[in-house]
């Protein structure tokens, strides 16, 4: 009977540590960005003011459909984005790329396929990111990288210094690939809205599709709040005193 109870609570201890942390992942508390932002300061996750003014990020397209839409958006409630590109989506779409930097929008790099970076070899890593550049560069200097899935470690910022790129990775994230729902993307923004926060939202088939849906949410409801929606290199520039 005692091995029994143990094993219980035990499993009852584990139960609690494991909604503990997938609270924390889900709410994203200001301290744990704190902390993120404290260890890897060359990382951006958002900017320090108390201006109105956040940065929206739109990852993995270009898609033919869904990026166009996004753009469309964007331009009604006169707002911009940087737009993390999968290189291997490009072709067939280099219009599509086209019309966001005519838009003024930015590009950001991420990389060449839909993977996570943290779990490849340094040496692949590394190629990946001069592939990837070198067709985004087509299109203008390119300042931004945001690695597959979010994850990297001390080697990789070295390699993406090395090269002349800073990571952006992000204050506000819905997990909008894992929950599959517009109006919670749409809330958790709205909710965790801040001056001098990164966005992060997703692009390209159903993804995009609940990205359009979730910004007719957002868009308005900032734009009522007063807020500024901008590029990373805007938001940035903002708290350098340039525009």
């Amino acid at each position: 009977m005692f091995i029994i109870r143990l094993l219980i609570s035990l499993s009852v201890v584990f139960l609690v540590l494991g909604l503990f942390f997938l609270i924390l992942v889900l709410v994203q508390p200001e301290w744990l960005m704190a902390r993120m932002r404290a260890r890897s300061p060359e990382v951006l996750y958002s900017i320090d003011t108390n201006r109105k003014i956040v940065a929206l990020t739109i990852d993995d397209g270009p898609d033919e459909t869904h990026s166009i839409k996004i753009m469309e958006l964007l331009e009604e409630y006169q707002a911009h984005a940087t737009f993390f590109l999968i290189t291997d989506r490009i072709p067939g779409n280099e219009a599509v790329l086209e019309q966001m930097i005519r838009k003024g929008h930015e590009i950001g790099n991420h990389l060449t396929e839909d993977e996570p970076s943290i779990q490849q070899s340094l040496e692949s890593f590394e190629q990946d990111l001069l592939n990837s550049d070198r067709i985004l560069s087509q299109y203008g200097e390119i300042a931004w990288m945001r690695p597959g899935s979010g994850w990297f470690n001390e080697k990789m910022l070295e390699i993406i210094k090395e090269h002349d790129y800073q990571i952006a990775l992000g204050s506000i994230y819905p997990y909008d690939p894992q929950i599959n729902l517009a109006w919670y993307s749409a809330k958790f923004v709205l909710w965790k809205a801040k001056p001098g926060a990164v966005i992060v939202l997703h692009d390209y088939q159903k993804r995009g599709e609940r990205t359009v849906e979730a910004l007719r949410m957002i868009l308005p409801e900032l734009t009522e709040r007063g807020y500024q929606i901008v590029t990373l290199s805007t938001l940035v520039d903002s708290q350098n005193g340039s525009h």
